[in-house]
């Protein structure tokens, strides 16, 4: 249950505290009067959409504290988000400053609450049921969130299990689908893949450095003969020259020969003749080796034509694949093993449709299994909705869930259609072609009563629940709302003086004009506040006379002090 209020600068609110009380609340005032900014105020501390508008003009910051009594599964819920426990009450506060943007903080008994955790912890709390909200009456979504919200635990369970379902019906069908469509893609890639191989097996990729080999090659046999006579040049300019002239070799030994003589008479040429020794060995070994060299260059245009075949065969596939040939010979190797991967056995065509068929049968039972929930709650509904509209001037109504089978959602395989007849003979119609204002209104508040016998929401909000109504049927409306008072907190918006009348705590709003704050805009000498009053039973009398109007006061004063003996009537009744 809501017990206190306080608001500071929130729209035309610069300070409100406001202690309400078990059953039905009401708050009166002309219209403008500012009766609607209380609800957004309980709506803002519930976390609800905030907006900079709300932070009164002039005030950098607005607050909103909403107390509320401690109930065991509160306190249960409490310890569950791990929120320091209390015995006392449960505080939500909000928190909204005024910036280039709307800065929005919220507080659970001084502790910071996410948006998550206070839109779970409002459906414990509160619910609201603003204007135009009969509207939504129409809407097929509404009417089955509304159907299995009535149907209870079990209801939400199987729906739960139908979501499920149909999740994992819709992977195993997307799976299946991208099988397929990647199927033919993967055929086209296998045919790529191995005509890939084909060809570089064929060319015989065994070595990443084969062209820079094939090059050295190429320009040996390319420049055979020049290779052949410089060979032989160099042979005869240090081994043996045909030319009459002394070679290397030659010169070296005379040498040679000149220092062994020179060394009988001193041993400090030993170290020189050592020298030129190895230089005469080495010398002849390379002219020998020169020789040879020169002996087997020989020019071969076969090969050399089967080194420029190889070369352009290499510089083309690696020109066609645009890598080099040792990224190409490791593609080679990847294509292997892309094959092997592409070719292997995993899950089939055929092994996918079978999951889909496997998912879709149990979709389909569990959709058939919440059907038949769903119909026995609807007969319910259809019972208990039928019985609260009767004391509503609605005793001949006829009112009707109907279910109707449409491909498996998450949200289940049936379409919900409330249809309704308010008149006997009249042929039942869809809810929002058939009724009028009024009787949405009251069709809205039976559906609350109905689930104020299963929903353990602590108080109900109502903002103008029985506008576009009067008479026998306000007072129906009024009745009602005082019952639902009985069971559960009720805070309704009213222009009824006869809603007004069965209040167990009555309160005023109303707009005065006040002198401007001190260090507020200097422009501002007045400024618009919103004042809230409880009523003590002489000023609920003026109130409800307020209300009813008249052709003259003292009409209207007796009007409402017959309201006022009519409800301690029906208090008296129980």
């Amino acid at each position: 249950m809501l017990t206190a209020l306080h608001i500071e600068n929130f729209a035309l609110i610069d300070h409100l505290d406001l202690r309400l009380e078990a059953g039905l609340n009401v708050l009166t005032g002309e219209t403008g009067a500012g009766k609607s900014i209380i609800l957004d105020a309980i709506d803002a501390a519930l976390g609800g959409k905030a907006h900079q508008r709300l932070v009164r003009s002039g005030s950098p910051k607005a607050l909103v504290e909403a107390t509320f009594d401690l109930s065991e599964e509160i306190q249960a819920w409490l310890a569950e988000q791990a929120f320091p426990q209390v015995t006392n009450a449960l505080v939500l506060r909000r928190e909204l400053t005024r910036g280039k943007t709307l800065r929005s903080r919220s507080f659970l008994n001084g502790s910071p609450a996410t948006r998550p955790q206070l839109e779970g912890l409002r459906q414990k709390l509160v619910e609201i049921t603003a204007q135009g909200q009969t509207v939504q009456l129409g809407s097929p979504d509404r009417q089955r969130e509304w159907l299995d919200g009535f149907g209870g635990a079990p209801l939400a369970t199987q729906r739960q299990r139908v979501a499920i379902a149909y999740e994992t019906a819709a992977q195993a069908k997307k799976r299946l689908e991208a099988r397929r469509k990647a199927d033919q893609q993967r055929r086209d890639q296998l045919d790529l893949l191995r005509m890939h191989r084909q060809e570089l097996e064929q060319a015989q990729l065994d070595d990443p450095q084969e062209l820079d080999h094939l090059a050295q090659e190429h320009d040996r046999l390319n420049h055979s003969v020049d290779l052949q006579q410089n060979s032989y040049q160099a042979y005869q300019i240090l081994y043996e020259s045909d030319a009459g002239e002394n070679a290397c070799a030659d010169l070296l030994g005379k040498a040679e020969a000149l220092l062994i003589d020179m060394e009988r008479y001193d041993s400090a040429i030993t170290p020189m003749l050592a020298l030129v020794s190895e230089a005469l060995t080495q010398v002849e070994e390379a002219g020998r080796a020169i020789n040879a060299y020169g002996a087997s260059v020989e020019a071969d245009p076969q090969r050399l034509e089967e080194v420029e075949d190889r070369m352009r065969q290499l510089k083309g596939l690696c020109r066609r694949y645009s890598r080099t040939l040792p990224e190409l010979v490791a593609y080679r190797d990847e294509v292997v093993q892309s094959l092997a991967e592409l070719s292997g056995e995993g899950q089939s065509i055929e092994v996918l449709a079978a999951e889909v068929e496997k998912t879709q049968a149990n979709l389909t039972a569990t959709c058939t299994h919440l059907t038949q929930l769903r119909q026995g709650v609807a007969q319910d509904l259809e019972t208990r909705l039928v019985k609260e509209l009767k004391p509503l001037a609605m005793d001949r109504v006829q009112f009707e869930v109907e279910l109707t089978p449409m491909p498996p959602t998450a949200s289940g395989a049936d379409g919900i259609r409330f249809l309704f007849s308010p008149n006997p003979g009249e042929p039942l119609q869809p809810l929002a072609e058939t009724a009028s204002g009024g009787e949405m209104s009251r069709f809205l508040l039976a559906l609350k009563a109905c689930f104020s016998q299963i929903d353990p929401v602590g108080t109900l909000v109502f903002d103008e629940i029985d506008v576009g109504v009067s008479g026998r049927v306000a007072q129906a409306i009024a009745e009602k709302l005082y019952q639902l008072g009985r069971q559960h907190q009720v805070l309704c918006v009213t222009h009824q003086p006869m809603v007004a009348a069965l209040a167990d705590a009555h309160f005023r709003v109303g707009k005065q004009v006040v002198e401007a704050a001190q260090g507020g805009p200097a422009a501002e000498t007045e400024r618009t506040v919103v004042r809230v009053l409880p009523l003590s039973p002489p000023e609920r009398r003026e109130e409800l006379a307020q209300l009813a109007g008249g052709e003259s006061h003292q009409q209207a004063l007796s009007f409402a002090e017959a309201l006022l003996s009519q409800a301690n009537k029906i208090r008296a009744q129980g």
